[in-house]
């Protein structure tokens, strides 16, 4: 271990900057969070929302996204689409015509509790269209699923080092727009902790954070995306989770099982399967779990009726054959 204000960490801060960029197709400042997404997600209210804003809810977290602004005194206006179905672009414009005033919209790009995608780049375009900020919540995308930050005008988009980075939890990382922070900078009681002036400030001045980093996180992120480089890039590692959910996916159906979500929807990186009849989605998380699977369990509305296999992190394909065999002899 050493300081957060040695010369080894500077040069580590800056590298991984550096990497996140390019990873994320951005010029843009992107900051390192000593948190979890949670963290950022309250950070793009306080800085950048004064008023009002839009949350676009598919499922459970974009449910939190919307209970984060009114704990903070946020208006929110909510524009919530039938469970398991995607935001359209039709449904967003006619949202955003009725409520002209609101300065921000946050989407889920990923849903996690119900195994979803949204058509972001559609979105935010209507979003853009309206001329309002735009937050994306991407904890269970970036690393699994494209994401073109600068192209579709991201304002602020964030993830969590432990999805699909593959990375122990605690550090989130943040794409922060020019207009996000010229927000933040007339931001009224923004507190200290999540102040993305002052990340800025201690990026371009200290090549740090204004508070203790999570080091390890960060050394293991780094490392992460160098060896996502010497792979042959992002591409390359968006195709190979693809291939991955494929073979995820068709060995579920080969089960005789469903996916929750709309057709065409389908998360990438995350499948939530409807149980099977006569027994539970948490029964069912608990004998793969007896037999060394960690899958997850359903959420929030869906506990009961749903359970869900990851595709994050470093996951063989032999890994998903072994666990799909196992998941075969657990069902019957």
């Amino acid at each position: 271990m050493f300081s957060h204000r040695s010369k080894e960490y500077k040069e580590l801060h800056q590298q991984t900057v550096q990497r996140l960029q390019k990873f994320l197709e951005t010029e843009n400042n992107v900051f390192l969070s000593p948190s979890s997404g949670s963290g950022v997600m309250e950070a793009t209210v306080r800085n950048c929302v004064e008023r009002k804003m839009l949350c676009c809810i598919t499922g459970e977290f974009g449910k939190r996204y919307a209970e984060v602004g009114e704990s903070n005194g946020k208006i929110v206006e909510r524009l919530e689409a039938e469970l398991g179905k995607p935001i359209t672009q039709e449904s967003l414009d006619e949202k955003l015509s009725s409520v002209p005033d609101v300065e921000a919209v946050a989407i889920t790009y990923n849903e996690t509790s119900v195994g979803l995608l949204n058509p972001l780049p559609k979105l935010a375009k209507v979003v853009k269209k309206h001329g309002k900020l735009l937050f994306v919540d991407a904890v269970s995308a970036m690393g699994g699923v494209e994401l073109k930050v600068d192209e579709w005008k991201i304002d602020v988009c964030f993830a969590s080092s432990q999805k699909c980075f593959g990375v122990p939890p605690g550090l989130a990382v943040a794409n922060v727009s020019e207009e996000a922070l010229e927000r933040s900078a007339r931001a009224k009681n923004k507190g200290w902790y999540f102040d993305f002036k002052l990340y800025e400030k201690y990026q371009e001045k200290e090549s740090g954070t204004h508070m203790t980093p999570p080091i390890p996180q960060i050394l293991a992120l780094n490392k992460e995306l160098e060896l996502i480089e010497a792979e042959g890039g992002k591409h390359k590692r968006l195709k190979f989770c693809f291939k991955r959910m494929q073979k995820i996916k068709e060995g579920v159906e080969g089960l005789g099982l469903s996916l929750f979500p709309q057709r065409g929807y389908e998360s990438p990186t995350v499948a939530c399967v409807n149980a099977p009849r006569g027994i539970s989605g948490p029964e069912v998380y608990e004998r793969m779990r007896g037999r060394g699977f960690e899958l997850a369990k359903g959420y929030g509305e869906l506990k009961e009726r749903t359970f869900r296999i990851g595709n994050m992190g470093h996951i063989r394909p032999e890994d998903i054959d072994e666990m799909l065999r196992t998941l075969g002899e657990v069902l019957r």
